[in-house]
């Protein structure tokens, strides 16, 4: 799998929230928005320990991240990579004396592309004359992940229980999602997206809403009203079911256009407008689902 940069140093979203402050979505559990990217990163703090989600994209922004953690709790720190896009675990190395959980197929992704992911960063920000700012890409060490699970896992806080969800390719073929069934929160990292369409680059569209579904009906999950997208806005559940019914329609559609025999980019897309999807997205979408076909199945 090749992890292009699925939400680039220069994307800008509409209706960003204001950067960089701690919002407690239920007692100890906090999401924390930060303008680069529109990113959200969360905190699960319970009696013995505290859960960080994602670590923010380069060195320097991981420690910022670390002393605001400080700034809610002193306890011993957990850390999850929701998946492998260095704008989620590049800032590892500021947590690098924690357990870093992943998906096991997360950290052969990230041992595979993060020299690439950077290098992509690197180039753009230098093209637009921000040598600084591509300077700290530079200056950050990848460290990978070392917890590593292939299936539902359990991470035990003390008095609350925060559990690791993977149910099959979406985003990546990796995603995690974090849920706090006792404050009816979850965190969906990069599987739902808010202001702006989701990233298809690394995706496996014709399945994208399967996993959604069955996520969905997890009941740790099920009972939850409080969706944290891994860019952009808090959303709810309503939110959440509509992009994971035009995910559906969208994978139809794709689904439709293979088995009809098309295998023309330009006319995939032509199947799949009408969505409220912009049209590179669909290009990516018709991509991935020309490269990985009904294999994803």
């Amino acid at each position: 799998m090749g992890s292009a940069p699925a939400r680039e140093e220069w994307t800008a979203y509409p209706g960003g929230m204001q950067e960089s402050t701690w919002r407690e979505l239920a007692p100890g559990v906090y999401v924390r928005h930060h303008e680069e990217l529109e990113l959200n990163c969360g905190l699960v703090v319970g009696r013995e320990r505290a859960l960080v989600i994602d670590t923010r994209s380069t060195a320097a922004r991981g420690r910022e991240l670390a002393v605001a953690v400080r700034e809610v709790t002193d306890l011993e720190q957990v850390v999850v990579n929701t998946h492998a896009h260095y704008d989620h675990c590049f800032g590892n190395v500021a947590f690098r004396e924690s357990q870093i959980y992943a998906h096991a197929d997360a950290v052969e992704d990230l041992r595979s592309t993060a020299e690439y992911q950077r290098e992509q960063v690197v180039a753009h920000l230098r093209r637009t004359d921000r040598e600084e700012l591509a300077q700290t890409y530079l200056d950050t060490e990848v460290v990978l992940p070392f917890y590593l699970i292939e299936e539902d896992t359990e991470i035990d806080l003390g008095d609350r229980t925060a559990h690791l969800h993977h149910a099959g390719p979406g985003h990546t073929n990796h995603d995690l999602v974090v849920s706090v069934p006792d404050a009816g929160v979850v965190f969906w990292a990069d599987l739902i997206e808010q202001g702006a369409d989701p990233a298809m680059e690394d995706s496996y569209p014709l399945v994208w809403a399967d996993t959604l579904r069955v996520l969905l009906e997890r009941p740790e999950i099920a009972g939850a009203d409080i969706h944290v997208p891994g860019h952009g806005a808090v959303v709810d559940t309503a939110f959440v079911e509509r992009q994971q019914a035009t995910l559906g329609a969208l994978a139809a559609a794709l689904a439709e256009g293979l088995l009809a025999g098309v295998r023309d980019v330009d006319a995939l897309v032509a199947k799949t407008r009408g969505l409220g999807l912009q049209d590179a997205t669909l290009r990516d979408a018709a991509v991935r689902a020309l490269e990985t076909g009904r294999s994803e199945r």
